[in-house]
This record gives C-alpha cells, structure tokens and sequence, in this order.
C-alpha cells in the first residue's frame, strides 16, 4: 500500500523557509556565543571579580 502524503507546493516552500529561520536563529546564536566569550577572553579573568 501507498500512503504517501503528497505536499503541495505552498507546504513545501513552507518547510523550506522554516527550517531556513531555524538554521538563521542557530547561526546567529552561535555568533552572539562566540562575541560574548571573544569578550569575555579579551577582558580576562578580571570581569568575575568585579564588584556589581
């Protein structure tokens, strides 16, 4: 038996652009770690001990 769901093309280019956005969030996630330890190095350890 073939109980393949057919998509139509709206429901594609749907997914498409989803998994689009996801992919965008995680790099620009990746990107906002990456800055954030970048900074974190460039300061030193000294940004711990500081007071509030």
């Amino acid at each position: 038996m073939n109980d393949e769901v057919k998509m139509t093309e709206e429901e594609k280019q749907a997914k498409r652009l989803r998994k689009r956005s996801v992919a965008l969030a995680l790099v620009l996630g990746a990107l906002a770690i990456l800055f954030y330890a970048v900074t974190i190095v460039k300061i030193g350890p000294a940004i711990f001990q500081r007071p509030l």
